[in-house]
């Protein structure tokens, strides 16, 4: 919640100044003392790259739990990968079809996927607390387990078991990422971060003591044939299939509608960073379609991306999952950098830096040195791998796929970019057909 508070005061610095979808890469390029060019050229390539394996965890985990779902109503249905895929697909298309001819209704699905959130999950806790077995107090509080993954170590134990629980509020911000088409960005997206971070701590907080409550044998939800814990806990605390399914699906519908949104917001750090000339073929990608208002041929290389990505799960599960874990390490890294430009600015320049509507005012200073603390801790271990000893199959491929990416992003910047990028620019919508 610390780098949340960061963006708040890095987003209102900017945003009072020019909205813009570039987001993180923007910043840099006005808070680096030096180097800006490359920063700001590097930055937006871990940026479009990890968000772009963001929108993959939305398909993934819902066409994955249909699949458990279906494990627990007949148990001898083999999971098969490659029907995960293809739910992954069935998933996504819709999303897509909606950003190309529902854009105008986009706003109103999301309104009703958030009063579905903040509905469904009360509901989901109300109906495990009173129905399913409760763990002492002593379990919840005083029990540490560890071992089941090959760490001795706790604090280790404790440190790679922070994935699950940091991504779902990795991706907060997205909605700067809507910054060019939103009125009173200045005053809106600030607001809307704030609450979404409140809101969804308090709840996501509420739900996870509550399952510890009503879990009951962990090591057999931990074992569930499904693939999926929670499927196993509903089970358990409902003792309905039926009922099973309603819950889940209670937590998956609005976790696919916010793919909607997902899938716009990538949409247009993508096509900003091409309008900047980061991408290749920049020209192209950075067209508006003059027909639907919106950068179609940017929501079809996203989309293309995400059905690309799709495949690797076919031949490898460990190293689809990380993917999911290099886009929560890559986004990050990418709060990180600007993070610790703004820092730097504070201690030397602090008079070039813009006043906004929204400040954290005297605890901007403190909240930005813990958040640098909380990232750095974070980046050091998400590519740890999860399990011991680590195999073919477990190992955690987010560090070196990382890699890959940031070397490939100074390889660009060597051929093509040092030429054509100048940093970003204002432009509103530019280079429509």
């Amino acid at each position: 919640m610390c780098l949340n508070h960061f963006q708040y005061d890095s987003a209102d610095l900017e945003l009072d100044r020019h909205p813009t979808a570039g987001a993180q890469y923007h910043w840099s390029y006005f808070l680096a003392p030096r180097g800006r060019r490359f920063i700001s050229f590097f930055q937006g390539w871990v940026t479009v790259f990890s968000w772009s394996a963001l929108v993959c965890i939305a398909p993934y985990f819902i066409g994955t739990q249909i699949q458990g779902l279906v494990v627990l109503a007949h148990p001898d249905y083999e999971l098969v990968r490659w029907r995960g895929t293809l739910l992954m697909w069935a998933v996504a298309i819709i999303p897509i079809l909606i950003n190309i001819f529902a854009r105008r209704v986009l706003g109103g699905i999301e309104v009703a996927a958030g009063i579905m959130h903040v509905v469904f999950l009360p509901v989901t806790i109300a109906v495990f607390v009173i129905l399913a077995p409760r763990n002492p107090d002593s379990f919840v509080w005083d029990t540490f387990v560890g071992g089941l993954s090959g760490w001795k170590d706790s604090g280790v134990v404790y440190s790679v078991g922070l994935l699950g629980v940091i991504t779902p509020l990795a991706g907060l911000d997205g909605v700067i990422h809507m910054a060019e088409e939103v009125k009173n960005a200045k005053v809106v997206i600030p607001r809307s971060m704030i609450l979404g971070t409140l809101i969804n701590g308090t709840l996501a907080f509420a739900y996870l003591i509550a399952i510890l409550y009503c879990m009951g044998d962990y090591t057999e939800a931990v074992l569930s044939p499904t693939g999926y814990p929670i499927i196993t806990i509903a089970y358990q605390a409902t003792g309905s299939k039926a009922a099973t399914y309603v819950l889940m699906a209670m937590g998956m519908l609005p976790g696919w509608i916010a793919l909607f949104n997902g899938l716009a917001s990538v949409t247009r750090l993508t096509w900003a960073f091409a309008r900047d000339n980061g991408l290749p073929f920049s020209d192209f990608f950075a067209r508006v379609d003059p027909t639907y208002k919106i950068p179609l041929r940017a929501l079809f290389l996203v989309a293309s991306c995400m059905f690309a990505l799709s495949f690797i799960q076919i031949g490898s599960t460990a190293a689809f999952n990380a993917i999911l874990s290099l886009s929560t390490l890559g986004l990050y890294i990418s709060y990180l950098i600007p993070l610790v430009f703004l820092v730097f600015k504070r201690f030397t320049t602090p008079q070039d830096i813009p006043r906004g509507t929204f400040s954290l005012g005297k605890w901007g200073l403190p909240m930005n040195l813990l958040s640098i603390l909380f990232a750095t801790y974070f980046v050091i271990f998400l590519p740890f791998p999860s399990a011991l000893p680590v195999t073919a199959e477990n190992m955690n491929y987010a560090g070196p796929v990382l890699g890959f990416v940031m070397l490939f992003a100074c390889g660009d910047w060597i051929v093509r970019g040092r030429h054509k990028w100048e940093g970003p620019t204002m432009r509103p919508y530019a280079r429509e057909e």
